[in-house]
């Protein structure tokens, strides 16, 4: 099991309160979105779990086993960045050498045969044309850079993956299926999911529940029809009144 538990976590910068004595259960193979206003907390929690970050106070749970020394990169966690996090100086994609897609499996000594073999309908379901792969991350667009990002995440095998607005930059066309590709990698690797969004079209479709964060802690953790139908809070009830929110068989009002 890979749960992910937050216990009382509060971080500062300076006289900032960031997160403020969070209580977070994430449930083994659950696919969790955190939703809230810019500068709630969300990206500071995300960083608190994959080892960016250091807590002031309070333990982060990985697999029941508290965290908050364990190095990053040996916390199973991998994490997708607002900005991408792609090496500037790497190709999209080269079988034969290090590139910006094959250099966690080329750490783990893949052959490349074994390389093109995994890689290549990998690149073709995110929609990664070959015409990018010898293209550095600056000749790529926004939504181009998202989309290897997305892919290099795919090829490290974690057992929790963090998405920070993952989909921003993707144009509408391709969003809805950039949306399966998340949820059918998620399932497909039985993983357990935390994805950051403001977008709530996203959540809902995306979240088995949703986490809405308020000046660093957690409002109410729940599905979304309950968030919307039985909110704890005026606040949780004021974020969910957006008239195009609906359920799939609720008419327009």
């Amino acid at each position: 099991m890979v749960s992910v538990v937050l216990s009382r976590i509060s971080k500062r910068f300076g006289s900032v309160v960031a997160v403020d004595q969070a209580d977070l259960s994430v449930h083994d193979r659950e696919f969790l979105v955190i939703v809230g206003e810019s500068g709630c907390g969300k990206t500071t929690t995300l960083r608190l779990i994959t080892g960016l970050e250091t807590p002031d106070s309070g333990t982060i749970y990985i697999g029941g086993v508290p965290a908050n020394n364990i190095p990053v990169g040996q916390r199973g966690v991998q994490m997708i960045f607002q900005n991408y996090a792609l090496w500037p100086h790497m190709k999209v994609f080269d079988s034969r050498s290090y590139s910006n897609l094959t250099l966690p499996l080329k750490i783990r000594k893949w052959s490349q045969e074994k390389i093109s073999g995994f890689m290549r309908p990998l690149t073709q379901r995110l929609g990664i044309e070959e015409s990018f792969f010898r293209r550095k991350p600056q000749e790529l667009s926004g939504g181009q850079q998202q989309r290897v990002a997305l892919g290099r995440a795919m090829t490290t095998s974690p057992r929790v993956l963090l998405m920070d607005e993952p989909l921003s930059n993707i144009d509408p066309p391709n969003r809805l299926k950039m949306r399966r590709e998340i949820m059918d990698f998620h399932r497909e690797n039985r993983l357990t999911t935390i994805y950051v969004t403001h977008n709530l079209a996203d959540a809902m479709a995306l979240g088995d529940r949703i986490a809405v964060m308020r000046a660093g802690r957690f409002e109410q953790v729940d599905t979304a029809e309950n968030l919307m139908r039985n909110p704890a809070t005026s606040y949780v009830a004021d974020f969910f009144t957006a008239s195009e929110l609906r359920f799939p068989n609720q008419p327009a009002q």
